[in-house]
C-alpha cells in the first residue's frame, strides 16, 4: 500500500493510492495515519479493504507527512561507500548515528534557511518507518519490524554540523530540515530495499544519481544495530544516509540559496519538490 495524508497543516486527512494510482479517502475508516496504524495487524486490516468503495480524492492538494506525530527521528551518517569517498572520509566500522531535532515536514513544503546560514545542503535518503516494537532484534528478523519506507531529504547546514564543534545534530535539526513522503510505501511493495535508484536535482541540474546498492550498512543491519542502543517503536523514523552528489562534495562547493528548487525521488517511493526560502518565521507555523 501507499499511504499518505493530505490537507492544510494540522488538518490532514488519511488516504491511500489504489492499484490504479487513484487517491482514495480513508477518513471513513481511520481518523488519521498514526503509529498505531502501522502495526502489522492494523496494516493487514487496511490491505483487506475494497479500495473501490472508498471515495475518490480530486484534487489531492497539499500532501503532509505520511503519519501524524512521528516518534524518534534517527539518522545514519556516511552510510554510502561512494559518498564517504567523495567527502574523503574513511568507511565507518560501525554505523554513525545522530538525531534530527526538527519535526518532519511534508514532501513539498518549503525549506526555510536558518538565520545566517551559509552552507545548507541537500541529501536524498531512504527512510525506514518502524511498525513493531524492536529491542535487541536479530538482523535476520529485522525487516519484519519495518512498516514501510519513504523518501527523506536530510537537509543539513554544513557549517553548523562540521565547523561549530560538538555533535552533528545542530546542523541537522533546524526547522524544515526533514521533508518526508509523499507516501509511506509498505514493506510488501518493496521487493528489495537494497536495489532502489535515487536522485536529486537543484534548479533542474542532477547532482545525485545513486542507488541503495552502495549502502555500507543495509536496512536490516541498521534496524538490528540501532535496536541494541534504543528501543524502536511504531512511528519511529530512520533516515539511512545519502549517495554521492551533495553540495559539500562539489568543486567548488554548492549550497542552497533562497529561490532554489529542489526535486528528489526514490524508485517506487515517489518524488518531492521543495522551494527554498530565506529565513521567515511566518513560513514555519
Amino acid at each position: 500500500m501507499k499511504l499518505f495524508r493530505h490537507g492544510p497543516v494540522g488538518q490532514e486527512r488519511p488516504a491511500l493510492l489504489d492499484a490504479q494510482g487513484q487517491a482514495r479517502d480513508l477518513s471513513g475508516v481511520i481518523s488519521d495515519i498514526t503509529a498505531d496504524t502501522l502495526t502489522p495487524e492494523n496494516l493487514q486490516k487496511l490491505r483487506a479493504l475494497d479500495t473501490n468503495t472508498l471515495p475518490v480524492i480530486e484534487p489531492v492538494g497539499r500532501i503532509g507527512t505520511p503519519l501524524q506525530n512521528p516518534g524518534k527521528f534517527l539518522c545514519v551518517g556516511l552510510n554510502y561507500s561512494d559518498h564517504a569517498a567523495e567527502t574523503n572520509s574513511p568507511v565507518p566500522a560501525e554505523p554513525i548515528l545522530f538525531t534530527k531535532w526538527s519535526k518532519p515536514s511534508g514532501p513539498n513544503d518549503p525549506i526555510v534557511l536558518p538565520q545566517n546560514s551559509v552552507k545548507t545542503d541537500w541529501e536524498v535518503e531512504l527512510g525506514i518507518i518502524i511498525g513493531s516494537k524492536a529491542r535487541y532484534v536479530e538482523k535476520d528478523d529485522a525487516l519484519s519490524y519495518v512498516a514501510g519506507y519513504a523518501v527523506i531529504n536530510d537537509v543539513s547546514e554544513r557549517e553548523y554540523q562540521l565547523e561549530r564543534s560538538g555533535t552533528w545534530d545542530k546542523g541537522k535539526g533546524c526547522d524544515t530540515f526533514g521533508p518526508i513522503g509523499p507516501w509511506l510505501v509498505t514493506g510488501d511493495e518493496i521487493a528489495d530495499p537494497q536495489n532502489l535508484g535515487m536522485w536529486l536535482e537543484v534548479n533542474g541540474k542532477r547532482f545525485q544519481n545513486g542507488s541503495t546498492k552502495t549502502m555500507i550498512f543495509d536496512v536490516a543491519t541498521l534496524v538490528s544495530y540501532i535496536s541494541q542502543f534504543t528501543t524502536l517503536y511504531p512511528g519511529d523514523i530512520i533516515s539511512t544516509g545519502t549517495p554521492p552528489g551533495v553540495g559539500l562534495g562539489q568543486t567548488p562547493h554548492v549550497f542552497l540559496k533562497a529561490g532554489d528548487t529542489v526535486k528528489l525521488g526514490i524508485e517506487g517511493l515517489g518524488e518531492q519538490t521543495q522551494q527554498v526560502f530565506a529565513w521567515d518565521p511566518a513560513l514555519l507555523d
